[in-house]
């Protein structure tokens, strides 16, 4: 090959890709955080506001039936640390699922790909999520006094598993919303008692033994566990399974990105 041959060649555009694709998510980010939180009166307030109202009226009504929840001394600190991180799940789960329906128009353009419209929407609100704890939990923390010795190693990790079997989901159901506009429906019916059986309200431990049999197999009970055997010190869940967890994220997000590799632009005109 001759110098001239060697002059021909195109360098690798790898990077320039990838860095493309990082400022597509970053602009899809900023787009999503207007529509979303931009045109609404208190915009971000209202994130803080929604899941603080929920707390303090489920710690109130408790209070007024029980002596003590079932970890520790305060009611609104236990039912923050069930609360906050099924929202995760729950806020991850439905942005990534509704990531094309919303993105339709954009994914017209040769530049956007519904691998971006996922990522962008699941980063905003993981995003959005973080920030709502943060100002919430430190916030129980200093009033209520709390003199819990925390672990945050299980804390982050079991975060981080609610949002990627929030994400696994999402891309699952991201094929399904749009293929089987039913499945929408029926999915909002199966997952409206989500809080009633993962855990939030309660410990897994308190439930007979025919209801623990049951509820073993909702992987979002394991992950609860994890998170409130780090603000729990006295807590030890031997219940929990990791891999049966990872299963239940992989299973899900490979299935819903590979019938998403296959039928995206089919799903784009239905």
């Amino acid at each position: 090959m001759t110098q001239t041959d060697l002059a021909a060649v195109p360098p690798a555009a790898v990077p320039q890709l990838r860095y493309r694709t990082l400022r597509t998510i970053v602009a899809l980010i900023l787009r999503e955080m207007t529509t979303s939180y931009g045109r609404s009166p208190g915009g971000y307030l209202w994130a803080v506001v929604q899941p603080v109202g929920m707390i303090v009226m489920l710690s109130v009504a408790f209070s007024l039936l029980l002596r003590s929840p079932s970890l520790g001394t305060s009611f609104i600190l236990f039912y923050s640390t069930g609360i906050l991180p099924l929202r995760v799940y729950q806020d991850v789960a439905a942005s990534v699922s509704n990531a094309m329906t919303y993105n339709k128009a954009l994914l017209g353009y040769p530049r956007v790909t519904y691998v971006d419209t996922m990522l962008a929407r699941a980063l905003l609100s993981l995003l959005t999520q973080v920030m709502v704890i943060g100002v919430v939990l430190p916030a129980i923390f200093y009033f209520e006094n709390v003199r819990e010795i925390v672990d945050f190693g299980p804390i982050l990790a079991g975060f981080g598993l609610f949002a990627l079997l929030g994400f696994g989901v999402g891309a699952f159901n991201c094929f399904m919303f749009l293929m089987f506009p039913l499945w929408k429906t029926i999915w909002s019916i199966l997952t409206r008692p989500l809080m009633l059986f993962s855990a939030v309200l309660y410990v897994y431990e308190d439930l007979p033994r025919v209801a623990r049999e049951y509820l073993w197999y909702n992987p979002l009970v394991h992950i609860m566990g994890m998170v409130r055997s780090g603000f729990y010190s006295a807590y030890h869940p031997h219940y929990i399974s990791l891999p049966y967890v990872f299963v239940w994220i992989a299973v899900p997000m490979f299935l819903g990105m590979l019938l998403l590799r296959r039928h995206n632009q089919d799903l784009l005109f239905r």
